[in-house]
């Protein structure tokens, strides 16, 4: 395809117009005394032998007499409708909701339209439904014939990704995502009407609003990688194509500001060569550049907002406590990496290079994601943001070239001025059992405007320093209870 050698890099284009001076707005601590404050556990992905769910009920007691709100939950979709379609097996959720509602707890379940298995931390597998691929294949959406990866992403590198459903492909099977919500609604929105406080939707790779950009399908590409560019499937191309041409009107007024001699739409395409698209900076610095991006992150956003707005109508007024979340992850590595800074967010898909990415009023190029919960004013439900990595340290140098904290402040102030509810996660199991990670969990909500903080996981919080350091964290920020 044209211009391969660079991967689409067009010379002449200028750069991107600098926002106006601006600073930090720390929120404070506005957790304090808020009765909007939660503190919430996550359950272990799948509680199987009798042994684990004697430990479970135990730990469950523990957290109850500290003072934890609730307990999040993973609803597997891969479990629940793996005997096919429209088939439904509630029967682990009828335990494990009861046993967590017997011991004084709330429930924060999690629609999981993701694969469990293969991410860090995961030693569980649920696969998506083995009927969900082949049901598709052989349909046409949007002129493009569905094979049987017609559902997937596909990566610079050429490979697919079953962890989730492409976003592109949202249309095709939203259906799914409806009758799964539907039947969830159905089973327990009698039962826990008043005990279901939260409801989080799963809007990619390990439930977080991203791409699968550092997933064991791709080589070399985990951390503290660039990843990979996960937009090269059929949908995903022609889904670009169509956002070009509409965007500038016509393919000659695309060539205009490319600097490129295209001659048909299909010529339209992602980095053909996606190394050298980082490593000249042309992601930033071009403009086919900044529209690559822009398109990539804006299709990310428009996929979580296609989901939510699915799930909240499905929901209808059942569960009447309940809002709504969706997870971002703190995708902290390669931020300062001089060969292509801020290179994993872009193929992660979380932020914009049309704006200023040092510029604390584009949210440092989270604006999109973060104000995706805006999408939904006026609308039944709260719809609250959560984001990872409250425990982590900035470690800027190589090979992590990492801004973890700063990171956690920078979310934290754009939030607060897009008037966004923000709720926070450790990113790593473990990171909470060490006072070093609650030092910097209370930096943030001290600080930068966190109200919730949910753990991962519960075992973690049962006992030694994370259960002593949570339970202080919870009477210093609601010490009524």
């Amino acid at each position: 395809m044209m211009l391969a050698a660079l991967g689409l890099v067009v010379a002449g284009a200028g750069t991107a117009q600098a926002a106006p001076a601006d600073g930090p707005v720390p929120p404070g601590p506005v957790a304090l005394d808020d009765p909007e404050f939660t503190a919430n556990v996550m359950a272990p992905l799948k509680v199987e032998t009798d042994e684990e769910w004697a430990d479970f009920e135990a730990d469950l007691e523990t957290v109850a007499a500290y003072g934890v709100d609730a307990v999040s939950v993973d609803v597997w979709w891969g479990d629940v409708e793996a005997a096919g379609d429209n088939q439904f097996d509630w029967a682990y959720y009828d335990r494990i909701f009861d046993v967590i509602t017997s011991k004084g707890l709330d429930l924060a379940p999690i629609l999981s339209f993701h694969q469990c298995g293969g991410n860090v931390g995961d030693d569980y597998t649920s696969l998506l439904p083995s009927w969900l691929w082949p049901k598709y294949e052989g349909r046409s959406y949007r002129g493009v014939e569905l094979g049987p990866t017609g559902l997937q992403h596909r990566s610079e590198q050429g490979n697919y990704s079953p962890e989730t459903v492409q976003g592109w492909a949202d249309q095709v099977v939203m259906n799914e995502y409806r009758d799964f919500t539907r039947a969830f609604q159905q089973r327990y929105g009698d039962r826990y009407a008043d005990e279901v406080v939260e409801i989080n939707v799963s809007l990619g790779p390990s439930g977080e609003l991203r791409y699968p950009s550092y997933n064991g399908h791709d080589v070399g590409t985990g951390y503290p990688t660039r990843g990979a560019l996960q937009s090269y499937s059929p949908l995903a191309i022609r889904d670009f194509q169509k956002s070009m041409v509409k965007q500038y009107g016509s393919l000659r007024a695309v060539n205009r500001a490319w600097g490129t001699d295209l001659r048909s739409v299909d010529q339209i395409a992602p980095p053909a060569d996606a190394e050298t698209f980082f490593t000249s900076k042309a992601y930033s610095d071009t403009q086919y550049g900044r529209d690559f991006v822009d398109w990539y992150n804006g299709s990310l956003v428009d996929h979580g907002e296609r989901v939510l707005t699915t799930v909240i109508r499905t929901l209808g007024n059942e569960f009447p406590q309940a809002d709504i979340g969706y997870k971002v992850p703190g995708i902290h590595w390669t931020m300062t990496n001089p060969l292509h800074p801020r290179a994993t967010e872009v193929t992660t898909g979380l932020i914009q290079t049309s704006v200023d990415e040092n510029s604390w009023a584009t949210g440092h190029g989270y604006a999109r994601i973060v104000e995706l919960a805006n999408r939904f004013d006026g609308g039944p439900r709260e719809v609250v943001m959560h984001f990872t990595a409250l425990e982590m340290d900035d470690q800027d140098y190589p090979p992590q070239y990492s801004l973890a904290q700063t990171l956690v402040q920078w979310i934290g102030d754009y939030a607060f001025r897009a008037g966004v509810e923000l709720k926070g996660e450790n990113a790593l199991s473990g990171g909470v059992t060490w006072d070093g990670g609650w030092d910097n969990i209370n930096e943030a909500f001290d600080g930068w405007g966190y109200l919730g903080l949910t753990v991962l996981r519960m075992n973690d919080v049962a006992g030694g320093t994370g259960a002593t350091r949570y339970a202080q964290f919870i009477q210093k920020y609601s010490p009524d209870r």
